[in-house]
């Protein structure tokens, strides 16, 4: 059947969903082939990085409440770790606020690449990817959690929000957890920002320029991205219970 092949499809692909940002690389360089400023201008190229920082961080921030608000024991990798459903939170507002989360990330560097066609690629290409990746997912726990399941993803959205549905989480805010799962991600976004940065300038100018702007955010970046680790592997200060 359809829906069953659909549901290996997810399976696979959630076991390799590291690597579809390597799927995306062509689409990327295609991206900078004719990349100029945004309407030809730097004032105004620099405005649009300020707008595709908001977006990517509002995706992170969307995934930092997530991480902070989940109770211990549902927090693995795979679905099969979950012991427990996650229903209150970000949850009450949509059945997948990481993939929300995941979203924003991706359309705020996407965007950088000021092109119109790519973002919609990059829209139809998250949607056939994520879709089975959910279906996957939620054929797994409606197995595993039955009728709780099934009432909690009868009454919430699939992934947009619906606000009216907020459930003050049971747990308080950790933030220990939210740092210890999103560092690696902040420091990506980062990164990529700064190199996507670099290359629009080689290529309209046909220099490699680091404007200091640039430096300044990237070793903030970057120094935020040690300190954490140290913290993480070296003290005790970021351990929580998963």
């Amino acid at each position: 059947m359809l829906s069953q092949a659909l549901v290996r499809q997810g399976e696979f692909l959630f076991r390799w969903r590291g690597y579809l940002p390597l799927l995306l690389a062509p689409l990327v360089i295609y991206g900078f082939k004719d990349f100029q400023y945004y309407r030809e201008s730097h004032f105004y190229d620099r405005l649009l990085e300020v707008v595709c920082f908001a977006v990517a961080f509002t995706g992170l921030a969307i995934r930092f409440l997530v991480m902070g608000y989940a109770p211990a024991g549902t927090m693995g990798r795979n679905p099969e770790q979950a012991r427990v459903l996650k229903t209150a939170g970000m949850y009450s507002l949509c059945r997948n606020p990481l993939y929300l989360g995941n979203f924003f990330i991706g359309l705020g560097i996407f965007l950088f690449l000021e092109s119109a066609l790519i973002l919609l690629v990059y829209v139809l290409s998250f949607w056939l990817y994520y879709e089975r990746i959910i279906l996957g997912e939620e054929t797994f726990l409606l197995r595993k959690f039955g009728g709780e399941y099934a009432r909690w993803a009868e009454r919430t959205s699939l992934i947009i929000p619906r606000f009216a549905k907020w459930r003050k989480p049971d747990e308080p805010f950790c933030w220990r957890r939210a740092v210890r799962r999103e560092y690696r991600r902040f420091f990506a976004i980062i990164s990529l920002m700064t190199l996507f940065e670099i290359a629009g300038d080689f290529v309209i100018t046909g220099q490699l320029k680091f404007d200091w702007e640039w430096q300044v955010i990237f070793g903030l970046g970057l120094g935020a991205y040690l300190a954490v680790r140290f913290l993480k592997h070296r003290t005790a200060l970021l351990q929580v219970d998963r």
